[in-house]
């Protein structure tokens, strides 16, 4: 996580304090997870630093027999208030006429994340001196003999069966705007047996549902050139990509967009901003269905 995260720190000006260890402290976790957790911390504490700031992780057993990653950092701190917002989907805290970029649905997916991995996370902070970021997960007192991935803990907490469900499976992402594509790859980190491969326009949409015949495409409708409805209309005269699933993704939030979309044929009709789980259980039952729903069900 270090090296991953000292470039980004150099260019911000911002110093990197973290602990050496004479023994390694283990954790019940998902490796690849966790590491992804550490860094989005990580990474925001040095987008919100000071310049010429400080980020400082530090590692404690607690007395509940688990591990705290904490992640200090010299920035301007939260109130109350925005602390109370911070797990909110798209909710940036006031950041978003910022020049920092961001999505606003990092916090979400690694609170997500954490738990899938049986953890916590949580925030302590101080307005006008900064804050400090924590995650605690079960503590191994040796090596195990088996690490604990997110399947196992979906198992536990009920997660949909998709989620455990490992056969590779490719969504088509049909969006012209970068940050929205970004947007759902955070989402759809949580699923590891999900491949997104994009196109930026709906005639490269076509082709590339004709090319790779995703499992599930997912269409913008403002696209460059075609649109996201004429599109739709194409795959569906195709022999070769009418059967495959297409959900609407799409700004166009008006009743009439919506029955217009779900009458041309969508399987379903999402408008931005959504809810993130509201989302996956959608990617969900689309995967589960072997094609576009009859006109019958659009009751």
């Amino acid at each position: 996580c270090q090296s991953l995260v000292e470039p980004q720190a150099d260019s911000n000006g911002v110093g990197l304090e973290f602990p050496r260890f004479a023994n390694p402290s283990l954790v019940i976790a998902d490796a690849t997870r966790l590491k992804q957790v550490i860094v989005n911390l990580l990474s925001n504490a040095i987008k919100y630093n000071r310049t010429a700031g400080t980020v400082t992780v530090t590692v404690e057993a607690t007395a509940t027999e688990c591990l705290r990653v904490s992640i200090e950092d010299t920035g301007l701190g939260l109130s109350a208030e925005k602390i109370s917002q911070l797990f909110q989907s798209f909710n940036r805290l006031g950041q978003e006429c910022s020049t920092t970029e961001g999505t606003g649905i990092g916090l979400v997916m690694s609170r997500r994340l954490t738990e899938l991995m049986g953890g916590t996370i949580g925030v302590h902070s101080t307005e006008g001196f900064g804050s400090v970021f924590w995650v605690e997960f079960n503590m191994a007192n040796m090596p195990p003999e088996r690490v604990a991935t997110i399947e196992d803990d979906a198992v536990r907490l009920g997660t949909p069966p998709s989620v455990l469900d490992q056969t590779p499976q490719t969504i088509l992402y049909v969006e012209d705007n970068q940050t929205n594509v970004e947007m759902v790859e955070h989402i759809l980190s949580v699923r590891p047996n999900l491949r997104l491969i994009r196109a930026t326009d709906g005639a490269q949409g076509i082709a590339m549902a004709r090319a790779h015949c995703p499992d599930l495409i997912l269409m913008d409708i403002n696209l460059p050139g075609i649109s996201g409805l004429d599109a739709l209309k194409i795959l569906r005269q195709d022999p070769i990509t009418q059967h495959i699933p297409v959900l609407a993704v799409s700004a166009n939030a008006m009743p009439l967009d919506v029955v217009e979309g779900l009458s041309a044929g969508f399987y379903r009709y999402l408008t931005k901003p959504f809810k993130i789980d509201a989302f996956l259980t959608v990617v969900d039952l689309a995967f589960a269905s072997t094609g576009p729903r009859p006109p019958e069900d659009l009751q």
